[in-house]
């Protein structure tokens, strides 16, 4: 270890934050979150870090309940489509809880903005890169409000074109994730998706390789 290193007790909060982490979906009705608390949260957001300081990253709060609404009815139009693409497991995928727009504290838009230098090192052979980047916020933000003890959910399930169109967006802007913050009931020990029956997530040897990409059938994967 050198001297940069934290101290025994700070690794443990930071791999803390890092395991008990959750996609919440479940959130307390009526509570809200300080506004030095989402600014706090805003700023871990900020610090993350981004390929050529590109800083791509778009952040809406709405306060607006109206709005809310409107956004909660493009995502529960998307759940139906989804579902209906999912073929037998249709039901199956209807009866999970997905999303907490309308019952979060705080609600915001992430979207990614292209209005920058057009030559940004490290684009020219990646140029996703850039929703790498709004990524790093958006985990930031979910891991710093983990350490406050707030609930965060990412929800997916919306089309970006009439999204961006509700919001008001420019053709240089997408939205890629709605995020729903605020205090919740609990934290589950396991993904909520773990505790529907939904998936299972499998162990980190099945991911790390040495060297060559290793095929499925030496893995032990069925084909």
């Amino acid at each position: 270890m050198t001297d940069y290193a934290f101290t025994a007790p700070e690794r443990r909060a930071v791999y803390r934050a890092i395991a008990e982490r959750r996609d919440m979906r479940r959130f307390v009705p009526g509570a809200h979150v300080p506004e030095e608390v989402l600014t706090r949260l805003l700023q871990a957001a900020h610090a993350a870090p981004s390929v050529g300081l590109m800083q791509p990253w778009r952040f809406i709060r709405i306060t607006d309940g109206r709005l809310r609404q409107r956004i909660h009815a493009l995502v529960d139009e998307e759940r139906a489509l989804t579902g209906a693409a999912l073929g037998p497991r249709e039901a199956e995928f209807l009866a999970l809880k997905v999303e907490g727009i309308l019952e979060c504290a705080e609600l915001l838009v992430v979207a990614l903005c292209e209005h920058r230098e057009p030559h940004v090192f490290g684009r020219r052979t990646l140029p996703q890169m850039d929703l790498a980047s709004v990524s790093c916020a958006i985990q930031n933000l979910w891991l710093a409000a983990r350490c406050e003890g707030l609930g965060v959910g990412w929800v997916s399930l919306f089309d970006p074109r009439r999204l961006a169109a509700l919001l008001g967006m420019p053709n240089d802007a997408e939205p890629v994730a709605i995020v729903c913050l605020g205090p919740v009931p609990e934290f589950p020990d396991r993904p909520a998706l773990e505790l529907d029956g939904w998936t299972s997530a499998r162990p980190l040897p099945e991911f790390v390789w040495e060297n060559q990409w290793q095929p499925a059938n030496e893995r032990g994967d069925e084909l």
